[in-house]
């Protein structure tokens, strides 16, 4: 019986300590001195870092993992024939990558990617477009489908000029996809019939010279949150079988610096940041009624410069913000209770940093 007991013991001192420390990858852009992507062992309880291991890729300015964390799909975003999505094998408990091959998105700057298993989309900001890859059924091999073009519209004259797409997201019902037209200010709406992606029309408008950028789920799938560039505002969406409602628009960006960037719930979803930059650069923080979708600004917190992506570990209580010109990841502890940020002053090191992603273990 003692035996029995003992073992139990053993098994959930590993399991907590298991949960304790996350898988955490860095995208940066490789102009100042980066390498590429960079592993970490991230410890969620005292908020501290290891580095593992490092991948030479240009520019893998943002990345995904797949669900059973062993494929990360990363674009390189540079306006030639080099942009590129990049599938890379990743061992979860080293941190060693792979490179297994680079496909043409056929589309400058890939700024975004996303998959469900069965299909990969990138947004190609400077290409105004999105790209369609299917994938086989290693997961090891997206191979392009086709591309869908955002188009223009919005009186920005010279931010709006050209077509531009920013995100590409499947929606959490699984037969949706969605793409932020920032151009046009309105967001895209693709049926997913098997491995394909299908015009689907305009899932919603946003307000002229909006710019929408960066687009999320409520926890309840019921409602989606869009972060908007230009004018620098959070819209509040409800989400109906591929179609948005406009519910409500608040503001991130309360000094009109036109550089709204990034947006995420908290895994309770109690809580919704968003990041700004250009000027007074930080993080909007907001209470979000689970019932309505609806949002109350609590607070703002200031950041290094340049917060262009940020995220939150998967137990809630750090939020990680990549702070591009600073050339370092900023720390930040969540109070669980109120939503609001304490910099804890732990800075992660990494040059030009522009996306973190956590990988459960």
């Amino acid at each position: 019986m003692r035996l029995k007991v003992t073992l139990v013991l053993l098994w959930c001192v590993c399991c907590m300590q298991a949960q304790e420390k996350v898988m955490m990858l860095v995208g940066t852009y490789t102009g100042g001195g980066s390498k590429g992507i960079y592993s970490f062992r991230f410890n969620q309880e005292s908020g501290e870092a290891e580095a593992l291991n490092s991948l030479a890729l240009k520019n893998p300015s943002y990345l995904t993992v797949s669900r059973d964390g062993r494929l990360v799909y990363a674009v390189s975003e540079t306006n030639d024939d080099k942009a590129s999505l990049n599938t890379i094998r990743l061992n979860p408990k080293t941190g060693d990558m792979q490179l297994l091959m680079s496909a043409d998105v056929m589309g400058g700057d890939p700024c975004y990617v996303a998959t469900n298993g069965k299909t990969v989309l990138t947004a190609n900001y400077s290409g105004g477009s999105m790209s369609v890859f299917s994938l086989n059924q290693q997961g090891t091999k997206p191979e392009l489908f086709t591309r869908y073009l955002g188009t223009t519209g919005g009186p920005d004259l010279t931010r709006q000029n050209t077509p531009h797409v920013h995100c590409a997201c499947f929606t959490p019902d699984g037969k949706y996809a969605l793409a932020t037209d920032f151009s046009a200010d309105r967001i895209l709406s693709y049926r997913l019939i098997g491995r394909k992606v299908v015009a689907n029309g305009v899932a919603a408008s946003v307000s002229a010279d909006s710019g929408p950028r960066h687009l999320v789920f409520s926890k309840n799938d019921r409602y989606a949150y869009l972060m908007s560039e230009l004018s620098g505002k959070v819209t509040v969406f409800r989400y109906t079988e591929g179609r948005l409602e406009r519910l409500q628009e608040i503001v991130s960006d309360s000094v009109g610096a036109r550089g709204g960037a990034d947006i995420h719930l908290s895994p309770d979803g109690q809580f919704l940041y968003s990041s700004n930059r250009l000027k007074v650069e930080g993080i909007a923080i907001f209470a979000v009624d689970t019932q309505t979708g609806l949002l109350t600004r609590i607070g703002y917190q200031p950041t290094a410069v340049h917060p262009r992506q940020f995220n939150i570990t998967p137990n809630g209580q750090y939020l990680l913000c990549c702070c591009r010109d600073s050339n370092k990841i900023q720390v930040f502890r969540r109070d669980m209770q109120t939503g609001l940020l304490t910099d804890t002053h732990n800075d992660i090191p990494v040059s030009k940093a522009v996306c973190v992603q956590f990988i459960n273990q």
